[in-house]
């Protein structure tokens, strides 16, 4: 079988026409292409009176050989690799201490399963809720204002991925196909088999939510074994007789003690305190850059004009997305984050007294407006100190945030033009702000950094001559958005485990290693692999 790429076709071309498009392209005979399979789908949006679709294909011919022989030297065919996952090694016939994965999230999620389909019995250690009871508490802070510190859109079983957008495509390198294997096991697990063949895949919070369960229950029947309400307080360590500092176990917070000498560490990028009981252990971590920023809102129609023209509204197309980035003239990096199409900007605090925006779309995309962040970069030298410097800013400008919105987890909210001419915003205009328990209108440079502010006034006009009505006066913005990406990293070795402490194998985007839903998952595949091959060797 031979893989094709970058056939081009109009998008409302008609049957048999991507048959006839890949015999003209490689000058086939009648009846020598037998047979042809889309493997992924894309499209070309940059002129908008002509979208095309763009195909990867593979395909059947008469005589293969032949055919790459005629065609040497084009990059567009080759041979169809292999994507077939197959296990690093399988579990010796006694295990005497599990592995333990700390942390549901997507990351977790395919640690722990790799790890079963070996035969190690991963032992998985949730600090949140079953996703069905963490989804009531995190209704609970949307609706009452109430935030459950261990049960909410950070925490809980599915990770934040659960309230996103649930974007299942990225830039990683990911030579041994690793991304396939975590998106047939979600299309195993319900989810739409076209994630397989779109470009640019997705799935939604309420699917996400069965998926979840049903990837539990297979991880179960492996003989894995979750406890939830079971956060880890304590990563125990001993020093052998080579000075070395190695993992012995965890304690929970109910003191509870278990022994192991295996950790994924896969706790997202919220868990503070988790980050400063491991400064504490003196196990080696990093400060790292991250972004910061706030959400904006537009009506949806505006984005699928300025994307599609008169496609807009096109099936195929669905919702309209947009990826902008201004480079200020401090030279500081505006861009979007983690666009939402017709989505909601959701309340994702972890801790109390704090208020932090997310965006989440279900998959139909179909809300009203469009949201994305827009943020800022920011390195080690904006918040100096140790590792957790980068935590300590975080919550300093939640904090603000918080006071901002009427220290009830109400968001603050500005109209652009308000934002613009640098005025407190004291109503809201035509587009309603999605952001639920509610949002005041305020002064979001009174929460966030002024470098901040300044890039992302210089930026918005910028926007606007790539979208037009991007910096429409009566657009919303809600803040703040503070967790683009985990402050620190976990550093660790070639052999995925921490630099100084034996055992331990920091994982996803809590070790800064990963971002977001499918990063995660090909980085808890990575890290399963490689506590398997240490217990097998062990």
């Amino acid at each position: 079988m031979l893989r094709l790429t970058e056939i081009k076709l109009p998008l409302e071309h008609g049957p048999g026409a991507l048959e006839a498009a890949i015999a003209a392209d490689l000058g086939l005979a009648p009846g020598e292409l037998t047979s042809c399979t889309v493997f992924k789908r894309g499209w070309d949006a940059r002129k908008k009176s002509a979208i095309l679709l763009v195909y990867a294909v593979d395909i059947e011919v008469a005589d293969e050989a032949a055919l790459l022989q005629r065609r040497a030297g084009d990059q567009r065919l080759r041979p169809t690799p292999d994507m077939t996952y197959r296990p690093a090694t399988r579990a010796p016939a006694q295990i005497q201490k599990r592995p333990v994965v700390i942390g549901a999230g997507p990351c977790g999620l395919f640690a722990a399963l790799i790890l079963a389909e070996m035969g190690f019995r991963p032992l998985i250690l949730e600090r949140g809720k079953v996703v069905r009871e963490r989804t009531k508490d995190t209704w609970g802070l949307w609706r009452r204002s109430v935030l459950n510190p261990e049960s909410n859109v950070q925490f809980g079983e599915g990770g934040a991925g659960t309230f996103s957008d649930g974007k299942l495509w990225s830039g990683i390198k990911d030579p041994h196909h690793l991304g396939r294997k975590v998106l047939t096991e979600f299309v195993a697990a319900g989810a739409p088999p076209e994630i397989l063949v779109n470009a640019k895949p997705h799935i939604g919070t309420f699917r996400l939510v069965t998926m979840v369960e049903s990837l539990r229950a297979k991880i179960e029947a492996l003989g894995g074994e979750y406890r939830f309400g079971a956060r880890v307080d304590a990563i125990e360590v001993e020093r052998g007789s080579d000075g070395a500092q190695r993992v012995a176990g965890v304690t929970l917070a109910d003191g509870t003690h278990i022994a192991t000498e295996h950790v994924v560490l896969a706790i997202g990028h919220s868990a503070r305190d988790t980050f400063e009981m491991l400064h504490a252990r003196g196990v080696t971590l990093e400060p790292k850059p991250f972004s910061i920023g706030v959400r904006i809102e537009h009506p949806q129609s505006i984005i699928d004009t300025c994307r599609y023209g008169k496609f807009a509204g096109n099936e195929i197309l669905g919702a309209a997305d947009y990826k902008i980035v201004h480079h200020s003239k401090t030279g500081r990096s505006v861009y979007s984050f983690c666009m939402c199409p017709g989505g909601t900007v959701v309340a994702a605090a972890s801790e109390p007294g704090r208020v932090v925006t997310n965006g989440m779309s279900q998959y139909s995309r179909r809300e009203r407006n469009a949201n994305a962040g827009i943020v800022v970069g920011i390195t080690p030298a904006d918040y100096p100190g140790d590792a957790l410097a980068g935590i300590a800013f975080q919550r300093h400008w939640e904090e603000r945030a918080f006071v901002a919105g009427g220290s009830n987890y109400f968001a603050p909210g500005q109209r652009v033009g308000d934002f613009l001419a640098g005025r407190a915003s004291t109503s809201l205009g035509s587009v309603v702000p999605s952001y639920k328990p509610g949002v005041t209108p305020a002064d979001l440079a009174d929460c966030l950094p002024d470098y901040v502010t300044a890039a992302i006034r210089e930026a918005l006009p910028a926007f606007e001559r790539q979208l037009p009505g991007f910096a429409m006066a009566d657009a919303v913005m809600t803040g703040v958005e503070t967790r683009t990406s985990s402050p620190l990293r976990i550093a660790r070795d070639a052999s995925l485990q921490s630099l100084n402490t034996s055992g331990l194998f920091p994982a996803g985007e809590g070790a800064g290693s990963a971002g977001g839903i499918l990063s995660a998952g090909v980085d808890g595949i990575r890290v399963a692999e490689a506590v398997a091959r240490a217990m097998a060797a062990s």
